[in-house]
């Protein structure tokens, strides 16, 4: 059967603005009729991935998210003296397989962001090279109206196969934690081992706005007394639970499987679960400095379907310390789900600041599962 490892988190953030909805304001959501703040998954896993901690864990095993990868091997080939139009066209025969070409001003670029594995970033310049050397033929559906290659007169056409850069497994970690999809080549898109909830307070809150004026350095005093310029922002402060569930056995099949899959895979849980517990969405960050540390952290491991504890929270906690009441109406929600449902865990450990254990423990917990 399936192993699965669930960590859940609960972490103070003082008043902050880290993920704002579009008009600026904190993002929000309604939770059991009383207003909660609310970090989305999107904007975790960002903070996550794009962590120190990732960058060191990883190195050399992370993917790229980007659309620019065509403009990337342009640059290469005309630095290495290749023609222009050549270059445009070798460089859309390659990017063309990770998504749907531009036809404007960017025709090196595609129209969708696509997680590039490392090797697959490889293949892609190495094939580059290929095509741009002669060794191989550009198959003509590629180049398009705005990469067409020079030909000499009186040379035969010849209709190239394309040659796929694309892999169904690899080493890149955070693509196969957190998946992709790409949606003209559907056979290469990665189921992500890890599902990762929006995160909300456990209490009922307020958005309140900080109104704030900039001054003008260089004004005299002799001048009015007005500000240079006038500001408002929202901002919001609670504990936050956080929950996160990791499929073990697909990320060792998105890791391409066998034991190196195995040590990366453990690798990239302990990565994870140290940047959930130390790292924080970027979002107004030089204003706040609300860089939170989980004040509780839940680790488990099992066979069983993965549950929430969300509904925890479903009723607002209410008193004056609000983390200790969060951290019981956890545990005594988890005890009545397990008392309904049977036990979800084979094994669990918690770190509580101030109490039993350390992060370094929920670390060694969860590379173990693996």
């Amino acid at each position: 059967m399936t192993q699965f490892l669930q960590v859940h988190l609960l972490t103070f953030f003082p008043p902050s603005n880290m993920n704002r909805d579009d008009t600026g304001r904190p993002k929000t959501a309604m939770v059991g009729g009383a207003m909660r703040l609310r970090l989305s998954s999107q904007a975790l896993k960002r903070a996550w991935r794009t962590s120190t901690i990732f960058s060191e864990a990883l190195k050399g095993y992370m993917g790229e998210r980007t659309q620019r990868l065509g403009e990337e091997i342009l640059k290469t080939l005309q630095a290495e003296g290749v023609s222009e139009v050549q270059a445009l066209a070798v460089a859309r025969a390659v990017a063309g397989q990770f998504g749907k070409l531009n036809e404007d001003e960017t025709p090196a670029r595609i129209q969708q962001l696509a997680f590039i594995s490392p090797g697959e970033r490889k293949a892609a310049f190495d094939l580059a090279r290929r095509y741009a050397a002669g060794e191989l033929p550009l198959p003509e559906k590629a180049k398009g109206k705005r990469g067409k290659a020079n030909k000499t007169e009186g040379e035969e056409e010849v209709e190239a196969p394309e040659i796929l850069l694309l892999r169904e497994s690899d080493t890149a970690a955070d693509i196969a934690l957190f998946g992709r999809m790409l949606a003209d080549k559907p056979a290469f898109n990665r189921e992500a081992a890890a599902q990762v909830a929006h995160a909300i307070t456990t209490h009922r809150i307020s958005v309140d706005d900080d109104y704030y004026t900039a001054v003008d350095d260089l004004k005299r005093p002799s001048e009015d007394a007005g500000a240079g310029f006038i500001g408002e922002t929202g901002f919001g402060s609670g504990v936050f639970y956080t929950y996160m569930s990791i499929n073990i056995d697909l990320l060792i099949r998105n890791l391409g499987g066998g034991d190196q899959a195995r040590d990366l895979a453990a690798t990239a849980i302990a990565a994870l679960v140290e940047a959930a517990a130390t790292t924080a969405p970027s979002g107004k960050q030089n204003s706040f400095a609300a860089h939170g540390r989980a004040g509780y952290i839940l680790a488990e491991r099992g066979k069983a379907q993965p549950r929430t504890l969300a509904g925890a929270f479903a009723k607002p906690v209410e008193g004056g310390d609000i983390m200790d009441a969060s951290i019981g109406r956890l545990e005594e929600f988890r005890e009545a789900i397990d008392k309904a449902y049977g036990p979800t865990a084979d094994a669990t450990k918690v770190m509580r600041v101030g109490g039993e254990g350390s992060l370094a423990d929920i670390i060694v917990f969860a590379r173990e599962g693996v």
